[in-house]
């Protein structure tokens, strides 16, 4: 993607089928190659296009992050399910998942005894018809149950009638720099650890799922049977600034226009400013990240501040400012946030809108 079409107003949101395709054909590759099942994290996206072109690759189903994801792609075709999320399942919960069982494979995460009880209560006889794979903290401690209490979740879940598959972890700290590496080695020893124990008590552990996008090429097959990588298919500053892909890996940017430029003096720093601010871009900075976001043309420059409508952008010196009206693109920092932010988006190919993707899964939060 050279340019942003003539027929784009900004902001909006592009990606490029080319890279796209690419991005997915060589993660499916990848784990292919190291015997590992993929199962991509369809909440990036949220797009039966895009589900299907993983699908399509070799794909043993989709990860999603919510029951109303699962509904979206159920209806759009996809056969194998996996809700990787600690649910917490009341009686309109549990009507969904029943009849969602009906049509496709489901699985669903858990971390507490408390939580399958509950479910089991709530689902009846339809437990059976779910798969649990129980969660393990293996170093991000968010959700998620040490190795040593995965037995007893496991034997709960059991006692309520589901089918315990195995288990998940995410290995979140590893979005960090220099983390990817230790984040992949805690994830296999954690699985490592709980798949041990789950088989020492019994439990046919079938499913061992993990990874991350920083994660997921560093994954071996020793423990873990398939992996739960999502932003790869589009990449993201974050992504960039972890060196877990290249700017030619870049699948989506923002196409913004200039509307504020300024030389700079002693009380000011030189800058443009940019029509896409935190409501297309999404506002999320990790500590260590240089910015906001990233252009795509000039990797030097930085997205200092956003506020809903506007990005500040510092412009080193030496280089001759964009001038107004001038359209960039924006890679934003965190991809699946900002796709989340729109109803639809451009899809791109030798700088062309060759057709525009509902965001079909948008809003399905619960």
């Amino acid at each position: 993607m050279n340019s942003i079409p003539d027929d784009l107003d900004t902001p909006d949101i592009m990606v490029d089928l080319d890279v796209l395709r690419r991005n997915i054909d060589r993660m499916a590759t990848a784990l292919r190659a190291k015997g590992l099942r993929l199962r991509p994290h369809a909440k990036t996206h949220k797009m039966p296009e895009i589900a299907e072109l993983q699908l399509a690759a070799g794909a043993v189903g989709l990860t999603v992050a919510t029951i109303g994801e699962a509904e979206v792609f159920a209806d759009h075709g996809a056969a194998d399910l996996f809700i990787a999320y600690p649910l917490w399942v009341g009686p309109r919960q549990a009507e969904r998942l029943r009849r969602l069982s009906t049509r496709v494979r489901i699985a669903i995460g858990t971390d507490s005894v408390e939580a399958v009880e509950a479910a089991g209560r709530q689902l009846g006889d339809a437990a059976g018809d779910i798969e649990i794979l129980v969660e393990i903290d293996s170093g991000h401690h968010r959700s998620g149950v040490r190795p040593a209490a995965a037995v007893a979740v496991a034997r709960a879940a059991a006692a309520a009638g589901f089918r315990v598959a195995g288990v998940f972890t995410f290995p979140g700290h590893g979005y960090a720099p220099g983390m990817p590496e230790k984040a992949t080695q805690e994830e296999e020893q954690a699985l490592g650890h709980a798949t041990e124990l789950l088989g020492a008590a019994g439990f046919d552990v079938t499913r061992v799922s993990g990874g991350s996008t920083p994660t997921a090429e560093l994954a071996g097959a020793s423990v873990i049977t398939e992996v739960r990588p999502g932003v790869y298919v589009f990449g993201d500053a974050q992504q960039l600034e972890l060196g877990r892909c290249a700017m030619a890996d870049i699948a989506l940017t923002v196409a913004a226009t200039v509307v504020g430029r300024h030389e700079g003096d002693d009380t000011a720093p030189r800058r443009v400013v940019l029509d896409a601010g935190s409501k297309v871009l999404g506002g999320d900075r990790p500590a260590w990240a240089t910015g906001y976001g990233r252009l795509m043309d000039h990797p030097e420059a930085r997205i200092t501040a956003l506020s809903e409508h506007h990005a500040t952008v510092l412009w080193p010196d030496g280089g001759g400012l964009p001038a107004l009206g001038e359209r960039l693109r924006v890679i934003p920092n965190h991809v699946c946030v900002a796709v989340n932010l729109v109803d639809d988006l451009a899809v791109v190919s030798g700088g062309k809108v060759v057709d525009r993707w509902l965001v079909a899964a948008r809003g399905r939060n619960g």
